[in-house]
């Protein structure tokens, strides 16, 4: 690790590109501490709301202070995922597209663009009018429909800027350029986290308060740090299928065998902000238009704070991580690609029974993905029902998946760049 980390800094090119990345991302936090104009953020700050959560997870904690950029990269990201469904058979045009090469991936982005500006101002449009009804103070010029289409623009304008920001660091810098933005936000939010932890676990009364306090603070970091080490895991995991050239003779030996790997978790952090939407998307909108007595019982169901909930959190979340493992990994295109390279299963004719077989490994490797990712989505809304810990410092989440998940195809990234530097240096000798 220390020598990847010293060929990393002495390599003229990669730490260019470190350098540029960690000023793109300054400009992205500073832009987070700007608040945009004509709001007073006083209340907005003092209340919890699961939405809000969730925008401030994919916003780097902006909207938390209705910063310019408070939107974040939320609305491209469900852009791509509408995107990407309509391009599976649903509409032709789409699809060719998608089947098109460089040049229709080079479309698709465009469209997607176009989307996520839509999806930015309505999601804007609609935030800001729900928070004018339910903070009155919130607005200073008042809560007209000129007032939240202003907002709405300079918060949809930021987000296309953030967008620009991560263009220029997948392009120049280390690493995909959003997922980077993500991370970053997230991890910005780390200290406060852990403030808080301290602030509530350590009790400065007594010298036996205070050690106590100190010891539950410690208990507090390992599970954070046994949390991590699980994703860890969970996102290096795979089932390798043994494969074999038809055109091998000799029987392959073990070590020299060629593997089709398949991720246990295959669709990442996606079923997890599927599940999310459809638990807090409907509760906050019965907040803003319905009595109380609608909102208490939609909690109970929706508000992710009692058993019921949780479950069915748990169900969705089962379902979506079917779902778009589904549409991630196809074993019928596996199937057709395995038959054209002339490889094959050992034990496994080609074609249908190649397809059933691959299916069937992916149905059993996703159960373990699927409840791995249920367990560390659920974690932080589970233990302040069972502990004193408040909900918003509670361990696990989707954070620690994007986090690791960002860092470790960061790295694999560099030491990808550092071995093509390699192999240059010995082919010019």
């Amino acid at each position: 690790m220390l020598s990847t980390i010293t060929s990393m800094f002495k390599n003229k090119d990669i730490r260019n590109r470190i350098f540029f990345t960690l000023a793109m991302l300054f400009i992205f936090r500073f832009g987070t501490a700007i608040t945009v104009p004509g709001v007073d953020t006083t209340s907005l700050t003092k209340s919890s709301n699961s939405l809000l959560d969730m925008i401030n997870l994919l916003g780097g904690g902006g909207l938390e202070q209705m910063s310019i950029f408070a939107m974040g990269v939320g609305p491209y990201i469900t852009a791509s995922i509408i995107i990407q469904l309509l391009s599976m058979d649903v509409i032709p045009a789409l699809t060719e597209l998608a089947k098109g090469g460089a040049s229709g991936k080079k479309q698709i982005d465009r469209y997607t663009r176009y989307l996520a500006v839509v999806l930015s101002f309505f999601q804007a449009s609609t935030l800001i009018y729900g928070f004018s009804r339910s903070y009155p103070d919130l607005l200073v010029n008042g809560n007209g429909w000129s007032s939240i289409l202003y907002i709405a623009t300079i918060l949809t304008g930021g987000s296309m800027f953030i967008l620009w920001i991560g263009d220029r660091i997948t392009m120049k810098g280390v690493g995909n350029g959003v997922s980077m933005i993500i991370a970053a936000g997230i991890i910005a939010r780390l200290p406060h986290q852990f403030a808080t932890a301290w602030g509530t676990l350590v009790d400065t009364s007594s010298s036996s308060a205070t050690f106590n306090g100190i010891l539950s603070f410690g208990g507090f970091l390992l599970c954070y740090l046994l949390i991590i080490i699980f994703v860890v895991f969970m996102q290096t995991a795979e089932r390798k299928i043994p494969i074999q050239y038809t055109s091998s003779t000799v029987t392959t030996r073990k070590k020299d065998m060629t593997y089709l790997p398949l991720k246990i978790n295959s669709a990442s952090v996606i079923p997890v902000i599927f599940a999310s939407a459809i638990m807090v998307a409907p509760l906050s909108i019965i907040k803003m238009v319905t009595a109380a007595e609608w909102v208490s019982t939609v909690e109970y169901y929706l508000g992710m704070q009692t058993p019921v909930s949780l479950v069915i959190y748990v169900v969705l979340i089962l379902l979506f991580t079917f779902f778009y493992t589904k549409l991630q990994v196809d074993p019928e295109k596996i199937a057709e690609n395995l038959g054209k390279s002339g490889t094959y299963i050992p034990g496994i004719r080609p074609g249908t029974e190649t397809k059933d077989y691959i299916n069937k490994v992916l149905n059993r490797i996703t159960v373990l993905g699927a409840i791995g990712l249920a367990f560390i989505a659920v974690l932080p809304h589970a233990l302040p029902l069972f502990t004193n810990l408040p909900s918003s410092m509670g361990i696990g989440g989707t954070g620690i998946i994007i986090v690791v998940g960002v860092a470790m195809e960061t790295v694999k990234q560099i030491e990808g760049r550092l071995t093509q530097k390699s192999y240059r240096g010995f082919l010019q000798r």
